[in-house]
C-alpha cells in the first residue's frame, strides 16, 4: 500500500490521528506518579558522584591537592582526567577541545577538573569542596564586549551569506541608517535538571540512564571515554523534565563521569549536580551583539541590509556553529532582501560552553529583523505593521521568494495568518486608542506590536534529518513502539502513538509506548529542531506499512479477495464481505506465520545544503505564525504588565490540537521570559552570579498576558509530504513572544512622541525599560 493510497484512505476513516488526545502522561505529571531517573528504584550498592569545579575563569593548574578529599569519610574513589580510560573529550562536533575534567587549563568559572564519588550525595558534595588546587591566572573576558577588545578567536568558522550587490546597492539606497542591538542569553532552567546513573554489565558493558535528548550521542561518548564499542553501551531515556535544547550535548559530561565510576568501582553511580552547579557548569542561550546597517526607500521597503552577528559561544565550539548558522538563517524573519550580506562572528569568551535552546539561534536572528523594521518605520512615520506587511516575502513566481541562503520561500502563508490576525485582534481600532490613551496620560503608557514567525524546519546539518522506529504487534493484538525519540514533556511519544494507532485503526490505549533506548533504535538523531514528530512520526508509520502489507497480503490469499477489499475499520478489519476484530485477525496472522515486526524508516527528502558557498535548501518548509501584543508601563518604574496576547500559529493540519496549543503557550511564555526578566549576568572574575532562583527571574504563572488567545490556522496543511500534512511546533512559536518587546517599545517611544526608535535591547527589564524612558525623555 502506497503513502498516497494511505492518504487517502486516511481522509474517509476516522482515527485517532488529528484528534485532541490526552498527553500520555499527563495525569502522572499532575500527581507525581510520572517516574524520572531519581525516581527510579536504586540498585544495591549505589554510590553517588559530585564535581570539584573550578573557581577560575581561566587559569593554568599548577598541582592539586586532592588528599583531604579523598579522607573525607564515606568517599570511596577520587578521580580526574588522568584516570580517564579512553579519550578524555565529552565535545558533540569531533573538535575535541571540551575535556570532560580539565587538567592543565581552566577556561571558565565552574569548570570541572576532578570528580568524587562516596556512599552519600551529601558526603560526596561536601568532600568536592575540600580540594587545594594552585592556579597561575590568566587573561579572561566573559562577555563579548571583552572578546572584541581582546582580538579573541573563534571556536568555530564563520558563516558568510550574500545573494545582490549589497556592497555598492547600500550607496544607491534612498535612505540610510546604521545601528546595533544587545539580545541576551538564557538558561534552561529545567523542572528537573542533568542526572545520570550508570549501572556497570558484564565484560565492557554498562547501561547508561540519561536525562538527555540525544541518547546516541551519550552512547557515543560514553564509548569515547571508555575506550569500549558503542555495541557495549546502552542508554535509556523514559521521559525528561524539561529539555529546550539544553540536553542535547550537555548530558554528555554526567553519563561519562559515571559510567567511568561504575566500570571503575563495579557498582552503579548517580551523578545529579544541585542547581547551582547545573547552571554554573552547563551552558546556555547564546547572547548576541548585532551591528547592522540598512539601506531602504521613503516608503520603508528594504533595499539592502548588511548585518553582523557576534555571538558569545563560552570557552569551546559545542553547538556554536550550527546556531550562529542558524541566526543567519532567520535574520530575514518574514522579510525580503533584495541585496544583502550577513557574517556571523562565534566569539570565545571564558565561560561555560553555549549550548542549543528552543530555537537554536533562530529567535536572535529573528528578533534582529524585527529591529530592523522598527527602526526603518520610524525613520518613514510608519506604523510597523504597515512596514511589515510591505517588506513580506511574495508568492512563488514573484522575484520576492529567494532567501540569503538562495531558498525559494514556496509556501508562504505569512500575509494570510498576519492579516487574519490584525482582523480578529482588532489591532488598528486598538493602536489608534492606545496611541489617544498615551497623549493624555501622565505616567503610565501603552504599546501594542504584531510581529510574524516564518521558522525553517529541519536540522541544517543534513545527515541529522532521519530516524528509525520499531514496532511489534503481539497475538493479543497489542502493539509495542519504540522509536528514536525523546519525551521531555511535548507529547511526542502521544503524537507517534496516534500515528501508529491511526494506521491500524485502533483505539489509542492498545498501543504501548516504551522508553526510548539505542537497544532497539540505533543511530538516532537528537529530538531537537523542532523535527520530532516530522522523523520519528514517518518512520513509525513506515514500519506500520511493512505490516500491513504483509497483513493485507495474508489476509487477500486466506480469504480469496482482492488486497483492496481488505480494509483497516476501527478496531476490526473487513475482508470482503466479512469484519474481523482485530485481536482475531492478528491471531490468525500470528497462525499463519506472518512476521509481525518492522524497523521504519525515515529521511527527510529535498534538502541540502553548501555551507561554505552559503547555498542550499537547508528547510524542508517553513512553519508561520503571528502574535498581537498590548502592554502597560510605568514610566516612574520601568515595571510592566502584559494586558493582552492574540496569537495564530500554523502548526498546518495539527496532529494533537490540545497539545499544540499547550506549546504554542508554554513557548510564548518562555520566550516572553527570555525577552524581558530572564537576565544573565557574570561578575568581573567570571563568576556567573545569576545561578539559582533567588537571581534568575523565570516567568510566574501571574506574568503570563492577562488575556491570553491562542488559535491555530485550522484553514492551514502542510504542501509538503509530512506525517498527517501536519508541521512541526517544538520550537517556531517561542519567537512569537517578539511583540512584547515591540510592544514595550512602542511604549517606551510614546516618551518622545514616536519621534525615533527607542532601541530597546533584550532582555527588557524593568531597570533597562525605565533606562529607555529616561532617554526618551531627552530626545
Amino acid at each position: 500500500m502506497d503513502k498516497s493510497t494511505f492518504e487517502d484512505r486516511k481522509a474517509i476513516i476516522a482515527g485517532p490521528m488529528h484528534g485532541s488526545l490526552q498527553h500520555d502522561s499527563a495525569h502522572k505529571h499532575v500527581t507525581g506518579t510520572a517516574d524520572y531517573i531519581d525516581d527510579i528504584p536504586e540498585p544495591a550498592g549505589l554510590l553517588h558522584g559530585a564535581l570539584g569545579l573550578s573557581d577560575r575563569a581561566h587559569a593554568e593548574i599548577l598541582s592539586i591537592d586532592l588528599s583531604a578529599v579523598a579522607a573525607y569519610p564515606g568517599v570511596v574513589w577520587v578521580f580526574t582526567g588522568k584516570d580517564v580510560p579512553g579519550v578524555n573529550d565529552v565535545s558533540s562536533n569531533g573538535s575535541h577541545d571540551e575535556p570532560l575534567l580539565a587538567e592543565a587549563l581552566v577556561q571558565f568559572h565552574g569548570q570541572p577538573i576532578f570528580a568524587v564519588i562516596a556512599e552519600t550525595r551529601d558526603a560526596a558534595r561536601r568532600a568536592a569542596r575540600l580540594a587545594k588546587i594552585d592556579y597561575r591566572d590568566l587573561p579572561h573576558w566573559s562577555d563579548i564586549d571583552g572578546a572584541l577588545a581582546n582580538g579573541s578567536p573563534l571556536v568555530i568558522t564563520p558563516m558568510t551569506l550574500r545573494r545582490g550587490e549589497p556592497d555598492t546597492e547600500m550607496a544607491n539606497a534612498a535612505m540610510r541608517l546604521k545601528g546595533q542591538m544587545r539580545i541576551g542569553g538564557q538558561e534552561h532552567f529545567y523542572l528537573e535538571g542533568h542526572i545520570a546513573v550508570a549501572i556497570p554489565g558484564e565484560d565492557d558493558e554498562v547501561t547508561v540512564w540519561s536525562s538527555t535528548q540525544h541518547p546516541s550521542e551519550i552512547q557515543h561518548i560514553v564509548g569515547h571515554v571508555l575506550d569500549i564499542p558503542s555495541n557495549a553501551v546502552t542508554v535509556n531515556v523514559r521521559r525528561m523534565g524539561g529539555g529546550f535544547g539544553g540536553k542535547e550535548t550537555q548530558g554528555n559530561q554526567f553519563a561519562a563521569l559515571a559510567a567511568i565510576a561504575a566500570k571503575k568501582l563495579g557498582r552503579a553511580i548517580k551523578f545529579r549536580p544541585d542547581r547551582d552547579e547545573d547552571m554554573s557548569a552547563t551552558g546556555k542561550r547564546h547572547d548576541f551583539l548585532v551591528d547592522y546597517e540598512l539601506g531602504f526607500d521613503a516608503e520603508g521597503r528594504i533595499h539592502v541590509v548588511d548585518a553582523t552577528y557576534a555571538a558569545r559561544c563560552g570557552f569551546s565550539s559545542d553547538l556554536s556553529g550550527p546556531v550562529t548558522d542558524r541566526a543567519l538563517f532567520h535574520a530575514d524573519s518574514s522579510y525580503f532582501y533584495p541585496h544583502v550580506h550577513l557574517a556571523s562572528k562565534p566569539l570565545k569568551t571564558h565561560t561555560v560552553s553555549n549550548t542549543a535552546f528552543r530555537g537554536f539561534g533562530g529567535p536572535q536572528g529573528m528578533l534582529g529583523a524585527e529591529r530592523f523594521i522598527e527602526e526603518i518605520a520610524y525613520a518613514v512615520g510608519k506604523d510597523p505593521l504597515d512596514v511589515r506587511k510591505l517588506n513580506f516575502y511574495g508568492q512563488p513566481g514573484s522575484e520576492r521568494t529567494l532567501t540569503p541562503y538562495h531558498q525559494e520561500v514556496e509556501d508562504n502563508i505569512i500575509a494570510r495568518i498576519v492579516e487574519e490576525l490584525e482582523e480578529t485582534a482588532e489591532y488598528q481600532a486598538r493602536r489608534n486608542a492606545i496611541i489617544a490613551f498615551n497623549r493624555d496620560s501622565r505616567y503610565i503608557r501603552k504599546g501594542i506590536a504584531l510581529t510574524p514567525v516564518k521558522f525553517g524546519i529541519s536540522f541544517t546539518m543534513t545527515a541529522f534529518n532521519q530516524a528509525g522506529a520499531l514496532v511489534h504487534i503481539y497475538q493479543d493484538g497489542s502493539i509495542h513502539l519504540n522509536h528514536g525519540g525523546t519525551e521531555m514533556g511535548q507529547g511526542l511519544y502521544t503524537k507517534v502513538a496516534q500515528v501508529l494507532a491511526d494506521s491500524f485503526q485502533v483505539d489509542i490505549d492498545r498501543v504501548k509506548i516504551t522508553a526510548t533506548t539505542t537497544a532497539k533504535v540505533p543511530n538516532t538523531s537528537a529530538t531537537a529542531a523542532s523535527s520530532g514528530s516530522d522523523l520519528n512520526g514517518m518512520a513509525a508509520y513506515d514500519a506500520a506499512r511493512q505490516i500491513k502489507e504483509r497483513l493485507v497480503a495474508f489476509a487477500a490469499e486466506k480469504w480469496d479477495v482482492e488486497a483492496v477489499d481488505v480494509v483497516f475499520l476501527p478496531n476490526r478489519v473487513r475482508v470482503g464481505e466479512i469484519e474481523i476484530p482485530f485481536p482475531d485477525f492478528i491471531k490468525q496472522a500470528y497462525f499463519a506465520r506472518v512476521q509481525l515486526s518492522a524497523a521504519g524508516f525515515y529521511k527527510t527528502p529535498k534538502i541540502h545544503w553548501d555551507r561554505k558557498a552559503g547555498r542550499g535548501t537547508p528547510f524542508y518548509y517553513f512553519a508561520y505564525g503571528a502574535s498581537c501584543t498590548e502592554v502597560s508601563i510605568d514610566t516612574l518604574t520601568g515595571e510592566y504588565l502584559i494586558d493582552r496576547t492574540d496569537i495564530l500559529h500554523d502548526v498546518g493540519r495539527s496532529l494533537n490540537p490540545a497539545i499544540d496549543l499547550g506549546q504554542v503557550e508554554g513557548a510564548f511564555v518562555q520566550g516572553m521570559g527570555w525577552l524581558t526578566t530572564e537576565e544573565l549576568w557574570w561578575d568581573d572574575k567570571g563568576r556567573l552570579r545569576t545561578h539559582a532562583p533567588s537571581t534568575y527571574k523565570i516567568p510566574l504563572a501571574s506574568d503570563r498576558p492577562k488575556i491570553f488567545n491562542v488559535r491555530l490556522a485550522e484553514w492551514s496543511e502542510n504542501t509538503e509530504a509530512t506525517i498527517g500534512r501536519s508541521k512541526a511546533v517544538g520550537e517556531p512559536p517561542l519567537m512569537l513572544a517578539i511583540s512584547v518587546l515591540e510592544a514595550l517599545s512602542m511604549a517606551v517611544a510614546s516618551v518622545a512622541n514616536y519621534k525615533v526608535c527607542p532601541r530597546l535591547d533584550a532582555p527588557a527589564t524593568p531597570e533597562r525599560v525605565l533606562m529607555a524612558v529616561e532617554r526618551m525623555k531627552r530626545v
